[in-house]
């Protein structure tokens, strides 16, 4: 028995299954609205709806994100993975503008939203909606110089109710990626501190030009 023990001490011990994330489990939801002009850089033409169609896009929904305090759920199991309608999707290109994007964001996120699809992208749209963007960002004709602290003001004072714990501003090491905008699960504005934690902290950044 003392042998057999210690050639049991050399195994590695087993692990506990992971647990899943469970939908609907979460505390609130982030808009992400992503500066395409910034994404068009980036990708070229690839995104061909995107940035090699006939319409211009400025500030468009990357997604809405069920949240933690702490962390986030990602790819809940939501059973069947059947794919997506396709006039589902074609249904949010106007604020969405990439068929590829609509179903990367129920895989990742929105199955951890307790909604069915189409209810899910439905509050997507209305998450939009209570959003107001900034006259300053609709229509940038040319290079624009900006730093977090100014959109972050532009946002709150185009959207009351909006505080500066309750956004966040994305970059890389020079450009506006996204917005990202706080909300309870109904929709209303609040804090969210993990997410104004992990905002940009550089203090001088471009918006590319709406083509």
């Amino acid at each position: 028995m003392v042998v057999a023990a210690g050639l049991l001490a050399g195994l590695p011990l087993p692990t506990a299954p992971a647990i899943a994330d469970t939908p609907g489990d979460f505390d609130f939801y982030v808009l992400s609205l992503s500066w395409s002009p910034t994404y068009c850089q980036d990708r070229g033409r690839s995104d061909r709806i995107q940035c090699g169609g006939p319409r211009p896009f400025a500030f468009v929904v990357h997604g809405l994100w069920p949240q933690y305090e702490r962390g986030s759920p990602r790819n809940c199991d939501a059973g069947p993975r059947s794919g997506l309608p396709r006039k589902l999707v074609d249904g949010m290109l106007d604020i969405m503008p990439s068929p590829s994007l609509v179903r990367h964001q129920w895989r990742a996120h929105g199955s951890c939203s307790g909604l069915d699809a189409a209810d899910f992208f439905a509050l997507t749209r209305a998450a939009n909606d209570t959003v107001r963007i900034p006259d300053r960002f609709i229509d940038v004709p040319d290079y624009l110089t900006v730093s977090p602290s100014e959109v972050e003001a532009a946002f709150i004072a185009a959207n009351p109710g909006l505080r500066r714990d309750g956004i966040a501003v994305s970059c890389d090491s020079r450009r506006v990626k996204e917005v990202r905008i706080c909300m309870t699960r109904d929709l209303r504005f609040r804090a969210c501190a993990e997410v104004d934690r992990k905002a940009c902290r550089t203090n001088r950044l471009t918006m590319p030009p709406v083509r």
